[in-house]
């Protein structure tokens, strides 16, 4: 597993402990669920991409939720699991923020950790709202290259899936 996984599996851990636990941000970037060995193993680089996505997407959760929110289909956001919206939100965060990794890159990631940690279908719903968010930033020329037809609405737009 490469390192950036390793760092966005723990990045959606502590995304997900603030979100239930509500404990401040500067003890999650501590890590404090990791046991100690897993801690001393976490490179320094690593620690640096993680602390950004956590720290960025907390500072940034208003406008984070509400693109996720606008990309729900029939779905009210308090109705979200808490492992969906933590993988939305880093996902969120890394499309709307860190312009320099590339899309598909985040939403791959996105639905390898949500087959891993979340339901059966959660990588197929994280899937469309991140593709959501992602054509809704790249505006309808992205669309076009990606070969939806132009008056299509791509997943999570009005008529979309999602």
């Amino acid at each position: 597993m490469s390192s950036r996984r390793k760092s966005r599996i723990l990045a959606f851990q502590a995304l997900y402990a603030w979100e239930a636990s509500s404990t401040p941000v500067q003890e999650i970037l501590e890590f404090p669920w990791l046991d100690a060995s897993k801690l001393e193993d976490l490179d320094e680089e690593s620690a640096a991409f993680t602390k950004l996505i956590v720290a960025g997407a907390i500072e940034s959760v208003r406008t984070i939720d509400a693109a996720i929110a606008a990309h729900l289909s029939h779905w009210p956001f308090e109705r979200l699991k808490k492992v969906d919206l933590a993988i939305l939100r880093m996902g969120a965060y890394c499309l709307l923020f860190q312009k320099d990794i590339p899309a598909q890159i985040t939403i791959d990631e996105c639905i390898e950790i949500a087959k891993e940690y979340g339901t059966e279908e959660s990588f197929k719903f994280i899937n469309g709202v991140l593709d959501g968010i992602h054509r809704g930033v790249a505006g309808p020329s992205q669309a076009a290259q990606d070969g939806i037809p132009p008056g299509v609405p791509a997943p999570g737009e009005k008529g979309g899936m999602s």
